[in-house]
C-alpha cells in the first residue's frame, strides 16, 4: 500500500481535532456479521496493512513530541490487528499497559444515544416530541425541542461556559465538581443560538440535556441506566462512569500528559491523568479500553444493542448546514456518531474523543468490513491540528 494513499485517505478522515517499543500481531478474522445489506460487497476486501499500523505508532513514547503511548485495534470481517506502543509513564519508562483504561471523552455519546434510542424502541421516548414534554421548565423560553434535535446537534442551544479557554484555567480547575443542571441553565441563559431544526452545532450541552432525559425516563440515574441496558449486556467488564468526585482511572492505565510551553521557550509534559469529569458527564465521562470499545462497535453496528429501526439515527445526518462551517459546509453528525467519506465516496462512521491526555476514536464501515479502536495519550489532545500517531493510524488502517 503507498505512503500517499494512505495519506489521502487520513486527510479525508480527519477524525480528530483528534520512544517505547511496539507489541503487534496479527490475529484472525472475525466472524462475518448479521447484516442487513447481505447482497452488497464488503466494503474492505483485504486484511489491514500490518507494516503500515505498526510503522503509524513505532516511535511512540517519552520522546515523541506527539503521543506518549498508543493502543490500537483494527478488526472486521477483512482482518485484524493489534498493536501497543509507547510507555506507561514518561518518569519510569515503563511499557505501556497493553489492556489499559483510559478516558474515553465523547465517545460516551454514542453510548448515551444507543439509550435514548432503546427507549424510543420501547415506546417510552418518542423522537419527534418536545424534550420539554419530559423535562418541563428546564428550557425556559425557547421554542419545542424535539429529542430527535438533541440527538443530532440541532437544537439551538448554546454551550456553557467552562473555566476559561487555556489548558492552565481548566487545569486549575481539574477537581470541581459540577452539576450537569448548573451546565443546562448557564446555556439556557444565553438564549437559543438558532431555531431549532435550522443548522447542526457540534457541542456536548446536548448530550448533557438528554442525561437529565434518562434519568427522568428510567428513574434511574444516568449511570445505573447505562450500565444496565448496555455496559452489563455486553459484557464491558472494563468500560466505567468516575464517582462523582473520583479523580483517578481505575485499574491500570498509561499516564496522561498535557505539553506545556514556557516563557523561555522550553516544553514540559503536565501530568493530566486524576482530573473530574462531571463537567462531561452524559456527553464524555466514559472509561473504558480498546477491547470493551471494539466490542461495543461490533455490537452496536449489528443491531445488537439498538433495534434496527432505530438504529438508521445513529447513520443519518440530519439535512442542514454545519454552523461552525464558515463555507456553510453540510452536517456530519449523526445521533451519537459522525459521518466520514473515502476519497472514492465510500461512507464510514465512527466517535471521537478527547480530554486532556487522551484522544480515542471508535468506528468502521457499516458492514463490519473493517473497524478501528485506538487510544493515543496525546500530548495536546484539545489542539486545533489533528494528533500527527492518530492521523496515521487512520491512514494506515483504512486505505484499501
Amino acid at each position: 500500500m503507498k505512503a500517499r494513499t494512505r495519506t489521502l485517505v487520513a486527510a479525508a478522515l480527519v477524525l480528530g481535532v483528534a520512544a517505547g517499543p511496539v507489541a503487534a500481531a496479527q490475529a484472525a478474522p472475525a466472524p462475518a456479521p448479521v447484516s442487513a445489506r447481505v447482497s452488497a460487497p464488503p466494503v474492505f476486501t483485504t486484511p489491514p496493512d500490518a507494516a503500515a499500523l505498526a510503522k503509524a505508532i513505532a516511535g511512540v513514547g517519552a520522546g515523541n513530541k506527539d503521543a506518549t503511548a498508543a493502543l490500537v485495534r483494527v478488526g472486521g470481517t477483512s482482518g485484524a490487528w493489534r498493536g501497543s506502543a509507547g510507555v506507561a509513564d514518561v518518569r519510569s519508562g515503563r511499557a505501556a499497559v497493553e489492556d489499559a483504561r483510559f478516558r474515553a471523552g465523547s465517545v460516551t455519546k454514542a453510548f448515551t444515544a444507543a439509550v435514548v434510542l432503546q427507549l424510543a424502541a420501547e415506546g417510552r421516548v418518542d423522537l419527534d416530541r418536545p424534550v420539554q414534554d419530559y423535562l418541563p421548565g428546564l428550557l425556559p423560553g425557547f421554542e419545542p425541542v424535539k429529542v430527535r434535535q438533541l440527538l443530532d446537534y440541532t437544537s439551538g442551544l448554546r454551550s456553557a461556559d467552562g473555566p476559561g479557554d487555556r489548558f492552565e484555567d481548566e487545569y486549575a480547575h481539574r477537581f470541581d465538581v459540577v452539576d450537569p443542571h448548573a451546565l443546562i441553565a448557564n446555556a439556557v441563559a444565553k438564549g437559543p443560538e438558532f431555531r431549532p431544526g435550522e443548522k447542526q452545532r457540534y457541542s456536548n450541552i446536548h448530550y448533557t440535556v438528554l442525561g437529565v432525559l434518562i434519568e427522568k425516563v428510567t428513574g434511574k440515574t444516568y449511570e445505573k441506566a447505562v450500565g444496565d441496558r448496555v455496559i452489563r449486556p455486553l459484557g464491558l467488564r472494563h468500560t466505567s462512569f468516575p464517582a462523582r468526585t473520583q479523580n483517578r482511572i481505575p485499574g491500570p492505565y498509561n499516564h496522561g500528559y498535557q505539553a506545556v510551553a514556557g516563557a523561555d521557550g522550553s516544553r514540559s509534559l503536565v501530568d493530566v491523568s486524576e482530573w473530574n469529569s462531571t463537567s462531561n458527564w452524559a456527553a464524555g465521562d466514559l472509561i473504558s479500553t480498546t477491547a470493551d470499545l471494539e466490542r461495543f462497535t461490533v455490537a452496536l453496528f449489528s443491531g445488537k444493542v439498538v433495534p434496527r429501526a432505530q438504529l438508521e439515527e445513529m447513520f443519518t445526518v440530519p439535512d442542514v448546514v454545519d454552523a461552525a462551517s464558515e463555507t456553510g459546509a453540510h452536517a456530519v453528525q449523526t445521533a451519537g456518531l459522525k459521518e466520514f467519506a473515502l476519497p472514492d465516496g465510500t461512507k464510514l462512521y465512527g466517535k471521537t474523543g478527547s480530554r486532556h491526555g487522551y484522544s480515542t476514536v471508535i468506528g468502521g464501515s457499516r458492514d463490519l468490513s473493517r473497524t478501528l479502536v485506538y487510544s493515543v495519550n496525546s500530548t495536546n489532545a484539545k489542539g486545533q491540528d489533528m494528533n500527527q500517531v492518530a492521523y496515521g493510524i487512520i491512514g494506515a488502517a483504512f486505505a484499501r
